[in-house]
């Protein structure tokens, strides 16, 4: 699917809460690596405080992120995921001593209606390094965080 179609109809809502996932650039397990995971979960925080946004739920997985994003009344999602892309690929570049695309162009977005459970969502998003076998307990998974959990 291309970026155009991904932002087809994405419509932001201020103090809405939004399912996010981004990929790494051809799926290669960037986050596999403590050091380089270490530094995009740094980044986060850095994201939440720099945009006035908050992170409740996410996990990072070794080639992808998966979030739930809530937007403030003055926070943009567009914004907020190119400054996290962004500086997380440049950071993470200059660690690895590389140049290049860290991540893929595009984001998905889910707007979460009323009726969705945010917990049974937040579960899902942070059972995901036990659905791949990374971990079979996800207290041996470090990163990830949720404020429903």
């Amino acid at each position: 699917m291309s970026w155009n179609d991904l932002r087809k109809g994405r419509v932001e809502q201020k103090n809405a809460i939004y399912f996010i996932t981004f990929v790494v650039d051809k799926r290669k397990r960037i986050f596999s690596h403590f050091d380089t995971a270490k530094i995009f979960c740094q980044l986060l925080a850095d994201n939440e405080n720099k945009n006035n946004c908050q992170w409740l739920t996410w996990v990072l997985m070794p080639d992808h992120f998966h979030g739930l994003l809530q937007l403030n009344h003055d926070s943009s999602m567009a914004v907020i995921i190119r400054q996290l892309k962004s500086i997380s690929a440049i950071k993470i570049n200059n660690h690895l001593n590389q140049r290049g695309s860290l991540w893929q162009h595009a984001y998905f977005d889910h707007a979460i209606r009323k009726e969705e459970d945010l917990k049974s969502i937040s579960r899902y998003i942070v059972a995901n390094p036990l659905r791949a076998n990374i971990v079979d307990n996800l207290g041996k998974y470090p990163f990830w965080n949720s404020c429903y959990l």
